[in-house]
This record gives C-alpha cells, sequence and structure tokens, in this order.
C-alpha cells in the first residue's frame, strides 16, 4: 500500500530497476539498480525479493527525461506501492534493440522529447498492450500546433483567435499572406500588431511577437531558454518569409504566463512564471532555478484542464494558460511534463498514478486493492488578522517624466479634399477626427502638398487656406523622413458655421457661415532619456509602499512588491493615455517598478493598458467648455491692463488665497511691463541662434536629444511670431509654452551659454504659476466644475477602485498549501496606477483640495495639508497623487474604523530655477508613533522575528546585504536603510567601484536602535550605461530633515563634495533633476470620506440628499445607499451595490 512515513528505515527504502541500456549492464527484465554493483546486486536481491505477484511499470523516454530530478522522485514514491514495480527502459535499448527485445511490462509511460523514436514506441505498445498512462498516437497530434489548435477548438476550449498560413504547394489556398506596416491578413483574416506568429511544429521555440509603430514597432524573439534568456528584442517588423506558420492575436496577460500540470482528469497543479516575451530575463531563485510560484484555477479553468487532459489523452500533460481580459485561453499543450521543486506535488503525483495503475491492472492480478478515500480537500488558509492594517489598495495619478517642448499650430481649412478626408475615417460620427497613424499622416501630407502645388502654378487659385500655414504643415509633417505616431499628430473638428462664427459667438441667422474643420497639428513632446530615466528611478522607488516578504529574490532581498507580483497576489493594472510620452512613461516606471530589463517596447505592449477607449484619461484640450471660455477670457482681460495689480486685482485673480499665486502676482506687478520683457528676451535669444548657426565651429553640433541649431531656432521664432499679435496686445495663451521652451534649454542646453536664459526663466515662470492653475478655474467652484470636465471617467474609476476591495473567484490568488515561504498567501495587493497629463492631475487635486474632502476649520492636518498645497507653485512632471487603501480584518465590517484612507501627494520632479518647494509634513508622519504598536501575536506578520512582513527594502540594491539578526525593534515600514542612523548615496568612483557614502543628517535615535555601522562599505563593481548612470544612485533615503517619520523617494538635499567633483550621482548625473518625496496629505480618512466626496463631485445631487443613508459606512452600504436613493428614480434593478455602482454613476 502507499505510505509516506516520516521515519523510514534505511532496510525498507523503495528501489526501483533499469532496463539493459546505456550502462551496457546485459540484457532485458529487471536489471540492476542505477547505484549499485553486479556483486551488491546479487546480495540484495537474496534479500529483497518483490513481493508477488508484481505489476511492472515501464519507463520508456530518453535518458535526460528519465533520469531528471522530477522523474526520480515521483518514481521513488511510486516504488512505495507494495505491489509496483519500476522498470526503466535504457536509451540504448530504445534506439538500438528492436521493440521485440525490449522488457516487458504491464503498464507503460512513454512520452515523447527530442530524438525519441516515437514509431518504435507505438510498435511496442501494439505487440505487448500495456496499459498506457499517455496515448502514444495522440502525441504525433501534439507535436503539430495546428493539430492542437484543431482538437482544443473540437473541445470548444478558448483558445486565441488565429490563422494558419501553410506554405504547401499541394494548399495554395492557405498560403495567402499581406503585410502591411501594422497588420498582416492571413488567408483573409486581419491581425493587427501586436500578433504571434508561431511555427507550426511544436519543437520549434522560434516564436515571434510583432509589435505596432505607435510602440516603437520590431519584435520579440522567443527560444528555448539559454542561461537566463528566454527571448530577445529585435528592431525587425517583417514577418519571416519561409516556412508555415501560426498567426494569432497577441493577448495582454500583464506579463505573466500560468503554466498547467495535469495529473489525470480531476488534478491539476498551475504555476505562475514571468513571461519570456516581458523582457527575455528568465529570473532565478538563489539556487539558480526559475521563480515559478503555485496559483489557484478558477472552477472554469480547472474544467479546462479536465477537457486538455481528456481531449490528448494525456493522463499527466502540461500545457499554458493566458489570462486576459477577465478570461483564460489555452495557447500551447505540451504533453508530458513534471512540475519542477514542488515536493507536494511529488507527492500527489506518485500517489494518483500509482491509484490509476492499481485501479487498472489490481484485478487482473488478483491483487486486493482499494482505493483510499481519505480527503483530498485543500485547507483555506485564512487572511491575517490582528491588529496591523493590511494594505489592500494602492491607486496612483501620475504625470508623464520630463520631455521635448510642445508645440502646436491651428489653422482653418475648407478645401473639399480635407472634408473628404474627415469623411473617409468617421469623423462626421463624433465630430472629432485624430489622426496619428503613418498612413493617416502621409494622407494629410498628400493633401498639403497638393494644394501648395496648385497655388504654386495659380497663385490666384480659390484656396482659402494660407500658404504660410501650409507650408508650415508640409515641413512638420516631412521631419525626420519618416512618420511616428508617437511624436506627431493631426486633429480635425467640424464646426457646421465656421470656426470663427462659433468662437466669437455671431449671430448665425444674420450671418450664415459655410461649414469649417479646425485642423490642430502637434508636434514634439516626446519622452527624453532623462523622463525615461525618472519613469524607471520612480518606479524603482515606489516598491516602498508595499508590505515586504521574507528571503531573497531576483536580488532584491525581501523585496515584498516583487513578491507580491510574482505570487499572484498582486492585482496591477497599469493605464496611460494615447500620448506617446505618457505610454512610455509608464512602461519605464513598469520596468523599473517590477525589477524588468530590455528595452520598452515588449513591456509597453504588455503591461500598459490604453485608456483611449472611453476617454478614461484623455481630453481634448482643444474643446473648451463654456466655463472654461469664461475664465480664459476673463484671465486674459486681467493680464492685458498695462498697470500694477491692484487689490481688485488680486480679488479677481486669486480669490482662493493660493501662496503661490500670490507670490507669483508680486513678482510680475505690472503684466503688460513682464510680457515686454519677455517678448525682448526671446527676440534677443533668437538673434543669439542665429548668430550662433554664423559660426563654422557651430555647424555640426548637436543639442540635447538630437535637436539641432535649426529645429532649436524654429520653434523659438514660432514663439516669437505667435506671442505678440499684430495689434500690439499678447497672447497670453502662449506663456505655458514659453516657459516650457526656455525650462528644456536651460535644463539640456546649458552647455550653449545663450545669454538671457535665467531671466527669461525667472519671469515666464512667474507668467506662468499664474495662467497655467487659473486656466484650470479661477473660484472654488469653477475649479471643481472645469476639473469635472476634465477627469469625470477618472473620478468613476477611482471611485469603483476603492470600492472593489473585497475578493472574488475572478480574482487570481495564490496556492496556499504549495507555497514556500511565503508567509501571507491570503494577502492580495489591488494596485491601479494611471498614467496622464498635466490636465488631470491638476483637476483631481482641485477635486480633493477643493470638493469639500474635510473641513480644514475642524481638521489641523487637512489645514497643513492645504497650507502646504497653496505654496506649490508647479505640477511638474512626475507628479504623483497616490491613494492608499487599507484593511484592519479585526474591526466590524459595518465599522467605520474597518478601512483606512491615505493621500499622500509628490509635485513630481524638482525645478531647474533655484529655490525648492515648500515643507510638508513628511510621508506618513505618524508612523513614529505607530512604531511603538504591537502586532497581535496571532497575526500573520508576526511570524517572522527579523522584521515584521510588511517592512519593504530599499528600492535599488546592487549587492546582497549583511543579514540582520533577530529579535530586532520594528522600525519604520517605509525604510530599511543598509546601515542604521546614516543616509546613504552611492557614489562610483574612477576605479569603477561603487561606495556607499554617508550623509550625515540630524536624526533623532530611538531607544532600542542599532548603534551605527562601520560607513566603510564597499560595493562590486557594476556595469553601468551612459544612460542610466542615475540607476548608480541611492533611491530611497531618509530626509535630513529632523521632521520624525518624514523619508523622501528621492533625496533633494545636495550630494557631498566628492560627488560634485565626480559630477556622478542622480542629481548630478547627465542633468537628471531629483524628484520630490511623496508627503503625506492626511493619513487618517475613513473610506466614506473620499468616497462620498467623489460621489459628491460626480452626482451633485446626492449631495443635497437629506438621507441619512448616505452617510456610508462600508463599501457594500456605499452601493446600497446609492441604490436606495437613485434606484427608483433611475428604474434600476436589484444588484450587487457593488456592481450597481457603475450604472449608478454613468
Amino acid at each position: 500500500m502507499w505510505s509516506l512515513t516520516a521515519n523510514e528505515d534505511e532496510s525498507t527504502t523503495a528501489h526501483f530497476f533499469l532496463g539493459a541500456g546505456d550502462e551496457g549492464l546485459g540484457t532485458c527484465g529487471i536489471g540492476m539498480r542505477t547505484e549499485e554493483s553486479d556483486s551488491e546486486l546479487l546480495e540484495d536481491e537474496e534479500d529483497e525479493v518483490p513481493p508477488e505477484p508484481q505489476i511492472i511499470v515501464g519507463i520508456c523516454a530518453m535518458t535526460k527525461k528519465s533520469k531528471s530530478k522530477p522523474m526520480t522522485q515521483i518514481l521513488e514514491r511510486l516504488c512505495r506501492f507494495d505491489y509496483l514495480t519500476v522498470v526503466i527502459l535504457g536509451e540504448d535499448v530504445i534506439l538500438n534493440e528492436p521493440v521485440e527485445n525490449w522488457p516487458s511490462c504491464h503498464c507503460l509511460i512513454s512520452f515523447h522529447s527530442k530524438g525519441f523514436p516515437l514509431d518504435k514506441a507505438v510498435a511496442y505498445s501494439k505487440l505487448r498492450n500495456p496499459f498506457l498512462i499517455n496515448d502514444l498516437a495522440m502525441q504525433y497530434y501534439i507535436q503539430d500546433r495546428r493539430e492542437v489548435y484543431r482538437i482544443l477548438q473540437e473541445e470548444g476550449i478558448d483558445l486565441p483567435r488565429y490563422a494558419v498560413l501553410n506554405r504547401d504547394p499541394a494548399c495554395p489556398e492557405e498560403c495567402s499572406l499581406i503585410e502591411g506596416e501594422d497588420q498582416v491578413e492571413v488567408n483573409g483574416a486581419v491581425f493587427p500588431k501586436p500578433f504571434v506568429e508561431k511555427p507550426v511544429s511544436a519543437e520549434d521555440h522560434n516564436v515571434y511577437i510583432y509589435y505596432p509603430s505607435s510602440a516603437g514597432g520590431g519584435s520579440q524573439r522567443l527560444f528555448r531558454k539559454i542561461g537566463s534568456r528566454s527571448s530577445v528584442y529585435s528592431p525587425e517588423s517583417s514577418v519571416r518569409k519561409t516556412g508555415s506558420y501560426i498567426y494569432e492575436e497577441f493577448m495582454p496577460t500583464d506579463g505573466t504566463d500560468v503554466k498547467v500540470y495535469t495529473v489525470g482528469p480531476d488534478y491539476a497543479h498551475a504555476e505562475a512564471r514571468k513571461s519570456p516575451a516581458l523582457d527575455g530575463k528568465v529570473e532565478r531563485d538563489s539556487e539558480g532555478k526559475e521563480v515559478r510560484y503555485p496559483v489557484m484555477l478558477t472552477a472554469m479553468e480547472k474544467l479546462v484542464a479536465r477537457k486538455v487532459c481528456v481531449a490528448f489523452k494525456q493522463t499527466v500533460c502540461g500545457f499554458d494558460l493566458l489570462r486576459a481580459n477577465g478570461h483564460s485561453f489555452v495557447c500551447d499543450v505540451n504533453g508530458f511534463s513534471f512540475v519542477k521543486n514542488s515536493m507536494k506535488y511529488y507527492d500527489d503525483c506518485a500517489k494518483i498514478l500509482g491509484n490509476t495503475i492499481m485501479r487498472e491492472l489490481a484485478p487482473q492480478f488478483q491483487i486486493p486493492w482499494s482505493i483510499p478515500t481519505e480527503a483530498e480537500d485543500i485547507p483555506i488558509v485564512p487572511t491575517t488578522s490582528g491588529t496591523m492594517m493590511e494594505l489592500r489598495c494602492v491607486i496612483a495619478i501620475i504625470r508623464h517624466g520630463d520631455r521635448t517642448p510642445k508645440q502646436k499650430m491651428k489653422m482653418e481649412v475648407t478645401h473639399p479634399r480635407f472634408f473628404a478626408l474627415f469623411e473617409k475615417h468617421g469623423g462626421y460620427k463624433t465630430g472629432k477626427l485624430k489622426l496619428k497613424r503613418p498612413e493617416q499622416l502621409q494622407e494629410v501630407l498628400d493633401i498639403t502638398r497638393l494644394l501648395l502645388a496648385e497655388l504654386e502654378k495659380e497663385p490666384e487659385a480659390e484656396i482659402e487656406e494660407k500658404t504660410g500655414k501650409l507650408e508650415q504643415l508640409k515641413s512638420v509633417l516631412e521631419m525626420y523622413g519618416h512618420f511616428s505616431g508617437i511624436n506627431r499628430k493631426v486633429q480635425l473638428t467640424y464646426y457646421p458655421h465656421g470656426v470663427k462664427a462659433s468662437n466669437e459667438g455671431q449671430d448665425l441667422q444674420r450671418e450664415p457661415l459655410a461649414p469649417s474643420l479646425l485642423l490642430v497639428l502637434k508636434w514634439g513632446g516626446e519622452l527624453t532619456p532623462d523622463g525615461r530615466v525618472q519613469a524607471e528611478e520612480l518606479g524603482r522607488a515606489f516598491r516602498c509602499m508595499y508590505p515586504g516578504g521574507q528571503g531573497d529574490y531576483a536580488g532584491f532581498p525581501g523585496c515584498g512588491l516583487l513578491r507580491l507580483h510574482s505570487t499572484f497576489r498582486h492585482d496591477l493594472k497599469i493605464y496611460a493615455s494615447d500620448e506617446g510620452r505618457v505610454q512610455m512613461t509608464a512602461a519605464a516606471f513598469a520596468k523599473g517598478l517590477l525589477a524588468l530589463e530590455g528595452e520598452l517596447t515588449p513591456i509597453l505592449v504588455q503591461m500598459v493598458k490604453s485608456a483611449n477607449m472611453n476617454g478614461l484619461l484623455d481630453s481634448d484640450s482643444d474643446s473648451l467648455s463654456s466655463c472654461q471660455h469664461r475664465v480664459k477670457a476673463r484671465l486674459h482681460h486681467i493680464l492685458q491692463q498695462d498697470a500694477p495689480f491692484g487689490p481688485e486685482d488680486y480679488d479677481q485673480l486669486a480669490p482662493t488665497g493660493s501662496t503661490s499665486l500670490l507670490n507669483s502676482m508680486s513678482v510680475i506687478q505690472n503684466p503688460v511691463k513682464v510680457c515686454d520683457q519677455v517678448f525682448a528676451l526671446i527676440e534677443n535669444l533668437t538673434h543669439q541662434i542665429r548668430e550662433r548657426m554664423q559660426d563654422p565651429s557651430s555647424v555640426d553640433l548637436q543639442l540635447y536629444h538630437s535637436e539641432t541649431l535649426e529645429l532649436m531656432l524654429q520653434r523659438w521664432s514660432k514663439l516669437e511670431r505667435d506671442f505678440r499679435q499684430k495689434s500690439g496686445r499678447y497672447d497670453i495663451s502662449k506663456i505655458p509654452d514659453i516657459y516650457d521652451c526656455v525650462k528644456y534649454d536651460v535644463q539640456h542646453n546649458g552647455s550653449l551659454g545663450l545669454q538671457g536664459t535665467a531671466e527669461l526663466l525667472r519671469l515666464s515662470k512667474a507668467l506662468a504659476d499664474v495662467v497655467i492653475p487659473q486656466e484650470y478655474g479661477i473660484s472654488r467652484e469653477e475649479k471643481v466644475e472645469i476639473a469635472v470636465g476634465f477627469c469625470l471617467p477618472l473620478l468613476r474609476k477611482i471611485l469603483l477602485d476603492l470600492q472593489r476591495t473585497h475578493e472574488d473567484e475572478s480574482v487570481n490568488k495564490l496556492h496556499p498549501l504549495y507555497s514556500r515561504g511565503v508567509l501571507s498567501p491570503g494577502r492580495h495587493v489591488r494596485t491601479r496606477l494611471y498614467f496622464t497629463s498635466e490636465s488631470h492631475v491638476h483637476s483631481l487635486l482641485s477635486v480633493f483640495r477643493y470638493g469639500g474632502l474635510l473641513d480644514e476649520t475642524q481638521d489641523a492636518q487637512w489645514q497643513r495639508a492645504l497650507a502646504y498645497l497653496s505654496a506649490i507653485s508647479e505640477l511638474n512632471y512626475m507628479t504623483q497623487i497616490v491613494i492608499m487603501l487599507y484593511e484592519d480584518n479585526t474591526r466590524d465590517p459595518l465599522s467605520e474604523e474597518r478601512f483606512h484612507v491615505e493621500l499622500h501627494f509628490s509635485p513630481g520632479v524638482k525645478g531647474v530655477e533655484e529655490g525648492s518647494a515648500p515643507a510638508g509634513c513628511g510621508f506618513r508622519p505618524a508612523s513614529s508613533e505607530n512604531e511603538e504598536m504591537k502586532t497581535d501575536p496571532g497575526s500573520i506578520e508576526n511570524l517572522c522575528p527579523g522584521k515584521a512582513s510588511d517592512e519593504p527594502d530599499r528600492a535599488l540594491q546592487t549587492s546582497p546585504q549583511p543579514v540582520e539578526g533577530t529579535g530586532l525593534p520594528r522600525r519604520s515600514p517605509l525604510i530599511r536603510n543598509r546601515k542604521a542612523g546614516s543616509m546613504e548615496v552611492m557614489n562610483m568612483q574612477c576605479t569603477g567601484n561603487l561606495d556607499l557614502i554617508p550623509l550625515r543628517g540630524r536624526r533623532r535615535r530611538r531607544s532600542g536602535d542599532l548603534p551605527r555601522l562601520s560607513p566603510a562599505i564597499s560595493l562590486q563593481p557594476r556595469a553601468v550605461s551612459t544612460t542610466h548612470l542615475a540607476s548608480c544612485t541611492q533611491v530611497l533615503s531618509e530626509t535630513s530633515s529632523s521632521r520624525p517619520g518624514g523619508y523622501r523617494l528621492f533625496s533633494s538635499s545636495r550630494p557631498p563634495t566628492e560627488m560634485k567633483q565626480s559630477g556622478l550621482g542622480f542629481e548630478g548625473c547627465s542633468m537628471v533633476p531629483t524628484i520630490y518625496p511623496l508627503e503625506t496629505l492626511h493619513n487618517a480618512l475613513s473610506l466614506r470620506q473620499p468616497s462620498l466626496t467623489l460621489c459628491t463631485t460626480i452626482r451633485p445631487q446626492i449631495a443635497r440628499s437629506p438621507h441619512p443613508a448616505l452617510f456610508i459606512r462600508h463599501p457594500c452600504n456605499f452601493g446600497i445607499a446609492l441604490k436606495s436613493h437613485l434606484g427608483t428614480a433611475a428604474g434600476l434593478p436589484v444588484l450587487c451595490p457593488v456592481l450597481a455602482l457603475p450604472l449608478l454613476l454613468q
């Protein structure tokens, strides 16, 4: 019978035998064991006679497979069945002996691999007729992906949409391939990029994934693992022209694959691993094994596993599962395969196989046998409990990184060719059209060239479009010699009565005008290399906010987020607007967040979801609401007055009393005079650039990001023309562009030594600090109204994110019983990252500031937060608004204390101008008090004596760290420094070594802290690329401020003398500026407060409700309250409260 006793004697250890083969150990039949000599075997056979009768289980496979660790582990366990004897057929016998000479067996476990003679195995099966664990004939089909997909389809199993390209002369109807730039058409089926190209032979692992040009193009080339690589990125975008392939739709799986292993139709083990298509690097643990984590299958996925096992007649079978868009798809069936490094799986597999063999063959041998009836159910591990609150949700809204200056040109077009283009692409459906794809931009360029050619031939031709505007349109579209949807786009808006009439509100009955199109050309605004570094480093730093796991993972000791993500306990979704700079920022952030490597294109395609389908993160900034028109007109009126600001101007322009706004107005004094100065400085700047262009030494001068002096002159000359109008008045809307350009040149092109840029920066910033925030509303009411207009879909989404805190069957979960080294398998964290532009960040912040979140007169912390926000003059690149939701499982589910919300903010990148952002209250300022709180002895966080399981690690690690002693006092949950009591910054010396240089900051040493360690901690040399020198710096450090509990994601203090001299370090490296730390605005909010604020903003009538049910105490009650208040009017059916919420908010 089956037994697995912990203290088995050596004399009872089961043995399995080897048939004649590789070692030349005689002929067929049961021979000697692998480990022993002939004499030892004879002695053992006298002592250990197998019990009679015996069922012989034959193993027929290549030596590499039959002697692998998983097979050995399983066969050892299988031999513990009293009536089973295992015989392994040697590779020499399999390859060279006729099947008549193969050892006889009653049950055969045989499977194909490279070099295996499947034909001989089939012949042996027909000769001896053994009981087959895995059907041999079906293994021919498994070697052909076309047959695999056919069988899956016949069984009703979901698989990606696909088409087969058979380059077979006998099947010409299956050999139609039409390749376009961003799609292929295979036998009439169109597959837009990204798509997957698989060879029809399952033995060929050279699978390619092709990316769209909007994401950078190229392809990811997958192959069988070589060392620590499983794929490489290639710039080649054309499909292969020889061989037969399956083309299939690419499934976005958020960078994770699931491999399922069946042992019979009723058992399936699943493991998650990083997708090989993501960056091609195989994650390995400290033993060099690929990092995989068991996950739980849903009921539907278990049914799929059963279908695959039965359909292919493979008892032991592996297949690949893609989880995408809420569904699961089978993309490959591998046949016989085992799980690696799971003792529990080895136990289960041997037990199931043994029971299967005995159930089938025991009656023939008259062996008394009954299947054990012990329970097979997997116990459910409870979630964490105790006084520690569990992080449940992280929501972050982040502005994109550093970019090149945005440029824009508007022109009214009336030519029929533009209207035909507008109609061709469906513009009349919404009245708006956005053209970004290369073929679309080519159409615009063709029309422009045609109109210019007609004007050249007939200057008096009836073409209303201005020649100058057409020339500029042509010039911009012809830049770079090729199109890329990331850095250029054309927008067309339909005006039925003409653009001027619509904007100026003319009487249409008295003066009917013909319809026209407003053409807006936008270019520039590309993410710079510095922007990529900023996003990637911020992603690394972002890990510090997550609870930490234990042990080493991917070279990051105890990095909790990476373990959470790899163990499928992290529900991560990254959204980005359709702007190229925003999507690339999101991809770079994901690269740093999840410790990925390689190019951004594969990460962008697989990890970043475009949110442009429903306007979640995109807005039409060129179509202003009536409120925005009023605000803009009033703002322009005030700033066109040639007089010093008076008390009335302060009241009109700054009714909210914003500190930064008042400071800027005091700098400006007379707005027209300042505009005169700005214009004179721009004229001087363009003059200097022209002179520099005449200098022979500047002919081949390359500016930052491959810009030339000619291109630099073009953008400044355009601003010079557009800023001061023919009437002498200034176009205030150009002030943000002026500030944008001068900030870019001061930061990136400072080596030119242009005179007057510092003064231009100071004055344009003062003007921009008035214009930019006030364009989003002057009064509190206007700010909220405009904010809702910009980000209503995002507000709805955030509200739903906060409500969906409870897991359901659709959430991917870690398998608790199989999880080694994971202390809290029940923990599940939802992360939603939204990357967007400045308008959404301004708007969302306005909702929290002016939407009635809290009464500042009654809440001192909120009062300090509002004062801090009031002093922030600019929401720069990488600005972050972070919402963190915690749950205390020990509290009553209906209690308001069950959930706890924290609101954090960072103004983003440190500006190039002198001065710094105002000081906030630090990150989680109450953490110093919370440090003294002790966890519940029964909580899972207390299981590890070394440190709390929610203690994260440094965001950037370059070498293994010293092991901390057990019993250390619990420190801040934010930072675990390499040395207690000091700040650290990495510095790369001329030798190439990385050293840690302590930055002495004022820090109060708490009781229980370890004494300071020696600062001489040397690190091993590390290859560092020039473009990523910022990666050499320490991303996380304690702030030099004496505030308790204050931490900085990036150190904003000046580097030490050594760093200044070397020119390295994050702040000094390639002029990449630091990012201001997250500051906590409030860390004691209930879930009701932000939920009610967002809901009130979305549906103003709810604020006037007299019903007390609206004062929500629980997410479910929140939905019920909304339903009870609005259900009757909306005529909604009775639904689950959380599911009803999206309907109520539409």
